[in-house]
């Protein structure tokens, strides 16, 4: 494996499909290696992945469900025993479902997936990107956060009510952009930079999987939406571009935005780092 003429290494949270898929091929073009954590199989057909397969470029790790506790954290444990180093991690597997489910762990599953399971990954792999060149995380947020009206922890665990896109997804992404602003004072003392950035909109729609989106959007998504390489673009840039020196920031289309409901960042951080020490982690002297 010729992994010396490529320096840097990426990790990838959904890295097999939609922008995670069009990142790692951006990533690969670029000569970085990258570490896959997925759920699903990346295409066999897509020559550029499977020769960065061959040739050690692109490591594969599997995970029945990441927000399944079990399998997430064999996956991790695997991550930890074979890889050196982090530069960059991309949280940013996700998705937008049809309907109200909950995580085996008992809450629901866009909170879950989405807002718990990246700050368990992030404090899992922290010491691997302490041992990095750059440093740094990027959380995959959305604009859709913005339409976020009732914001709680009660309403994010447990939600009362369900919408497409508008609820539960949109509030789980205002959770994760909102710790992430939170935490990053403390993820300075070890020089690691955290940032959430919205990938914009991406016709992200898989032939044979069920959207959670609304008719309407599904719709504009098919004819107006850009391609995945668009979403990871702007990740691409919320990791190395104009403001890469910057941390706890929320970006939006390439510039620092305001959030909503900042007053709560610290109680979103306490409860999910709660959820990682009392549900999550066999090791305290992880937590923050």
């Amino acid at each position: 494996m010729d992994k010396e003429q490529r320096e840097n290494i990426a990790a990838i949270t959904g890295a097999s499909a939609g922008i995670g898929l069009a990142l790692t091929r951006k990533l690969l073009s670029e000569n970085w290696q990258v570490i896959a954590l997925n759920r699903s199989d990346f295409p066999t057909e897509d020559r550029m992945i499977q020769e960065a397969v061959q040739r050690g470029w692109l490591r594969i790790y599997k995970t029945d469900d990441l927000a399944d506790y079990a399998s997430l954290r064999r996956v991790l444990e695997e991550i930890k025993s074979k890889e050196q180093r982090i530069d960059i991690l991309f949280n940013n597997a996700g998705g937008s479902f049809s309907k109200l489910s909950y995580s085996k762990q008992g809450r629901e599953y866009h909170y879950e997936l989405m807002t718990v399971v990246p700050y368990i990954i992030l404090m899992e792999l922290k010491e691997l990107i302490k041992g990095g060149r750059l440093k740094t995380v990027i959380n995959t947020s959305s604009s859709a956060l913005k339409f976020t009206k009732e914001f709680t922890i009660e309403s994010l665990e447990r939600p009362k009510t369900f919408r497409k896109l508008l609820g539960p997804y949109a509030a789980s992404k205002l959770a994760l952009s909102l710790w992430t602003q939170a935490i990053a004072p403390q993820l300075a003392k070890d020089d690691i930079k955290i940032r959430s950035v919205d990938p914009g909109g991406n016709n992200t729609l898989r032939k044979g999987m069920k959207s959670g989106l609304p008719l309407v959007v599904t719709l504009l998504m098919k004819l107006f939406f850009s391609p995945p390489t668009h979403g990871a673009n702007k990740l691409y840039e919320g990791a190395l571009g104009q403001h890469r020196n910057e941390t706890g920031v929320f970006l939006l289309k390439g510039q620092v935005a305001e959030l909503k409901f900042e007053d709560q960042a610290g109680n979103i951080l306490e409860r999910v780092n709660g959820v990682y020490e009392h549900e999550f982690s066999t090791s305290p002297n992880n937590s923050l």
